[in-house]
């Protein structure tokens, strides 16, 4: 996750909703269609700075032998402004790394996310995946039926039931949410579903790094900030050019509770605002303790993300720490205080960590602090594990800039679709 002292924000070219209508395009066959040319999206925009935007930091280059032996070597002063800009990373990433290494000694009362369980007549297992008894509408019919508008309507009434099903239950889970800023649902996304989509992020991102390299994109539209990038990275999503990416979308938004609690706190109108995969491989670092989005008097909730394991997380492959109820006033305050209240306010606070199975899952509130934890994982023998979440957040449709920049590809987020977009153009995918 990205780090609240980004100030700069980023002009965002708003795609009216006229696009989707009258009549209505799917919005997943318009983002097929966007996904065609997306190598040419922003193409005219200004590159950033690859030292800046880049997954890892580029090792500093090596001085060049000299003419004679005479001749003076570069001085701090002769540097250029990318190598200043290098020293300066590295001295800011190793302060970063020693007060992670603080506040992992201060965090001592520390305990495993818990599942919230909810039981709602009508509906299955809390968070489990399928949710509940079948109608007679939705499954497998058991008289036989080629026609195909057919079999898509009974997988369309299917659908609506289980939302209908998931409303109560997610409206319980939604409490928990605001209360705590943290919640657990397990067993929302198939296994098989998670391994397949594990592997497309492992191949895109090997694909990404290629395009990067070559100068084909820029950095920023391939790879999102993230708060110590050695051996990590946040790894934007193409929603439409992959069926599966679709399938892992209908499990979590129409198959579990996950959509039910977002429309209870931010309604349908709540914007895709992230759509990513997060990766911390063996080697990195620990994080420091960190809101998404500051606190802000007199104003709600801004984003909720949803962290999806893609493998079962161990507590040496470096879980994400969250700190249930700090999105409140008097939290960020405490938090914010230089006096050394800070220290005194993290020492002994209860903490959680995100030791999910495969197919599990991860709501929080993004003014809640956390943090990712090292991957410590190659210290076991061999090489490691990396840990891999399948993420998105959606933001609350009142709001504007949230502060942070979205880790998303340009051509999703000027779509600007939303959770009622998302759910109806699901609702028929087979």
């Amino acid at each position: 996750t990205t780090t609240t002292t980004t100030t700069t924000t980023r002009a965002r070219t708003r795609t009216t909703r006229k696009t989707l209508s009258s009549p209505r395009a799917p919005v997943l066959f318009l983002l097929f269609s966007i996904a065609a040319n997306s190598h040419t999206v922003g193409s005219f925009l200004t590159p950033p700075t690859v030292a800046i935007a880049s997954k890892r930091r580029p090792s500093l280059p090596t001085a060049k032998p000299t003419a004679t032996p005479t001749a003076r070597q570069p001085t701090p002063l002769s540097l250029s402004g990318s190598d200043v800009s290098n020293l300066l990373y590295e001295e800011q990433e190793k302060l970063i790394v020693r007060r992670g290494e603080l506040e992992e000694s201060l965090v001592s009362n520390l305990a495993p996310l818990e599942a919230h369980v909810v039981k709602v007549r009508g509906t299955g297992n809390a968070g489990g995946f399928g949710g509940g008894k079948r109608n007679n509408n939705g499954g497998k019919s058991k008289t036989k039926n080629n026609n195909k508008t057919s079999n898509k309507t009974s997988n369309s009434n299917s659908n609506s039931n289980n939302h209908n099903n998931f409303q109560a239950e997610g409206k319980a889970h939604a409490q928990v949410l605001q209360n705590e800023g943290i919640l657990r649902l397990d067993n929302v996304l198939p296994p098989d579903t998670a391994d397949s989509l594990r592997d497309y992020a492992s191949s895109l991102r090997q694909t990404s790094e290629r395009e990067v390299q070559s100068g084909l994109v820029p950095p920023l539209h391939r790879f999102a900030d993230v708060l110590l990038k050695s051996n990590r990275c946040d790894l934007p999503l193409p929603l439409g050019q992959s069926p599966l990416l679709a399938s892992a979308l209908h499990a979590l938004l129409l198959r579990s509770p996950v959509s039910s609690v977002i429309e209870s706190l931010f309604g349908t109108n709540a914007v895709l605002h992230e759509f990513s995969c997060l990766v911390s491989d063996p080697g990195s670092q620990r994080q420091v303790l960190h809101p998404d989005t500051p606190y802000i008097d007199g104003k709600g909730p801004v984003l909720y993300t949803c962290f999806v394991a893609l493998q079962d997380v161990t507590p040496e492959m470096g879980p994400t720490t969250w700190m249930p109820g700090t999105h409140t006033k008097e939290a960020h305050e405490a938090f914010g205080d230089a006096t050394g209240r800070k220290d005194e306010f993290l020492s002994g606070r209860r903490a959680v960590t995100g030791t999910l199975k495969k197919g599990d899952c991860a709501i929080f509130d993004s003014r809640v602090l956390h943090c990712g934890t090292a991957n410590r994982s190659h210290l076991e023998g061999g090489e490691g594990t990396s840990r891999a979440l399948f993420y998105f957040s959606f933001k609350n449709p009142e709001v504007g800039y949230t502060g942070n920049p979205a880790s998303i590809r340009p051509e999703i987020g000027r779509a600007m679709l939303t959770l009622g977009d998302l759910m109806e153009d699901l609702e028929g995918w087979d």
